[in-house]
């Protein structure tokens, strides 16, 4: 196939506002259906008992690190993919695909092993209740063994996202998430006649909707993607082409890994306290995803726009995009903060809450939400570094934020013997990340940016 033209691109073309509109609202409206399937898995999950809701909060970290793998080779190939379409180097991008593909394939092998040894020896050095060790170790093993569906759909999507179809990717998480949440109550509780099964049902839910999603990106990448030509050639690894993944890609595995150490972290402290504390610690990150989640949606579009124009060398519309990016990010956190500032009770209340969860759900909420304006900032400019092939600055922010501040903090708060005092960390946390990120930005800037801006007036 013939190269794209710029001309025939809107992700060079379409006003900025538009494009980001039209590139980010399929992906909020995904997210925000894959942030509702967090929160009905949950509550769900809560009608089995306190101990299977722990269990789910224990076994978040290694989700969030199968996440992190695929987001992360996923965003280092749709910024070399962007990059590539916007220099019109089709075979470059092509490969980018391909070798996209490989590397996904090789994490797979790496979770199936972890899910097969290494579930049980993690559960049992995080907690001694029989019921919430056995729950855990069962739900982590399928979502581990059966990962590969969880790895094909964010690979596809991104491929999706590269190249302007966003509406697709909404179609594909939609139909997962949806799935998922269908069968939930169906495999947990043992509806229309199919055995109960707690906690692992929940997994089994998950995987298919994995799977399902996971089939009707590949339809799509095949048959409503001519940007990208899939083939057997382009899955060769090429060092010209993995460099530049990993430049990305790595820092955002990093920084998911980070997030999973921090919140095995966190659980470790919290559990000083009791279960309830760490159940209500994973309750908060089931229900900050209806805010977080479509905030990474919108940087997903802005990675993919910024890294277009940015080999278009057009820095007007790259600025363009990072500030109307941060000013939606703002809005979505606000709205975050004023509602879990106003209703944290109604929001925890979904549960099945014992009064003691509540309690201390009400104080995690409305303490750590004060971090969510200066996390939008944060994360907002972190998607100009991701794009610019900048990112370790964001490795280095995620550092800071959540090993060298966080967890050091809640430790130190947790001496004070109340665990209310420990939701202080977040806030304090965030202050320290934004004063880093934004040295970096001005420091990105001064480098990338500036200089296109002369190049035209030459």
């Amino acid at each position: 196939m013939a190269s794209v033209s710029l001309k025939e691109n809107k992700m060079g073309v379409m006003p900025v506002g538009k494009l980001l509109l039209n590139m980010a609202l399929p992906m909020v409206v995904s997210m925000l259906v894959q942030a509702l399937y967090n929160v009905v898995d949950s509550i769900y999950v809560s009608q089995v008992s306190e101990s299977a809701v722990t269990a789910l909060s224990l076994a978040f970290p290694v989700q969030n690190m199968q996440i992190g793998f695929a987001v992360g080779i996923g965003v280092g190939v749709n910024s070399l993919l962007s990059k590539c379409l916007g220099e019109r180097n089709q075979e470059a991008a092509n490969r980018a695909a391909g070798n996209g593909i490989t590397m996904m394939l090789a994490v797979t092998v790496l979770f199936v092993l972890f899910g097969l040894f290494g579930s049980r020896p993690y559960f049992v050095m995080q907690s001694d209740v029989a019921e919430t060790v056995e729950g855990g170790i069962a739900y982590t093993r399928i979502c581990c063994v059966y990962s590969m569906g969880v790895f094909v759909s964010i690979l596809g999507e991104r491929l999706l996202q590269a190249t302007g179809r966003t509406f697709y990717t909404m179609i594909s998480q939609g139909v997962g998430a949806v799935t998922n949440i269908v069968l939930d109550p169906i495999f947990i509780h043992g509806w229309f006649g199919v055995p109960a099964m707690g906690l692992a049902g929940a997994a089994v839910a998950t995987v298919i909707g994995q799977w399902v999603a996971a089939v009707i990106v590949v339809i799509f990448n095949l048959k409503c993607n001519p940007d990208v030509q899939l083939g057997t050639r382009f899955l060769k690894l090429r060092w010209e082409t993995v460099r530049p993944i990993l430049t990305v890609g790595v820092p955002s595995i990093v920084m998911n890994g980070i997030g999973s150490v921090m919140n095995f972290g966190m659980n470790q402290i919290l559990q000083g306290f009791g279960e309830t504390s760490t159940g209500v610690f994973g309750i908060y990150f089931k229900l900050q995803s209806f805010f977080f989640m479509p905030l990474f949606a919108v940087n997903n579009a802005t990675i993919s726009i910024v890294a277009f124009n940015y080999g278009a060398r057009n820095p007007h519309r790259i600025m363009k995009t990072q500030r109307l990016a941060c000013c939606v990010a703002l809005g979505l956190m606000l709205t975050g903060l004023l509602a879990f500032q106003l209703v944290p009770d109604v929001l925890l209340g979904m549960f099945n809450p014992s009064e003691q969860f509540l309690e201390i759900g009400r104080g995690a909420l409305r303490t750590i939400s004060w971090s969510f304006p200066l996390a939008a900032i944060c994360i907002s400019l972190g998607a100009c570094f991701q794009a610019l092939g900048n990112g370790m600055y964001t490795t280095i922010t995620s550092i800071c934020r959540q090993m060298l501040v966080l967890l050091p903090a809640a430790y130190l708060l947790s001496l004070t013997g109340s665990v209310h005092n420990v939701w202080l960390s977040f806030p304090i946390a965030e202050v320290v990340s934004g004063s880093v990120t934004l040295f970096f930005f001005a420091r990105i800037y001064r480098q990338k940016i500036k200089p296109l801006f002369a190049e035209e007036r030459k």
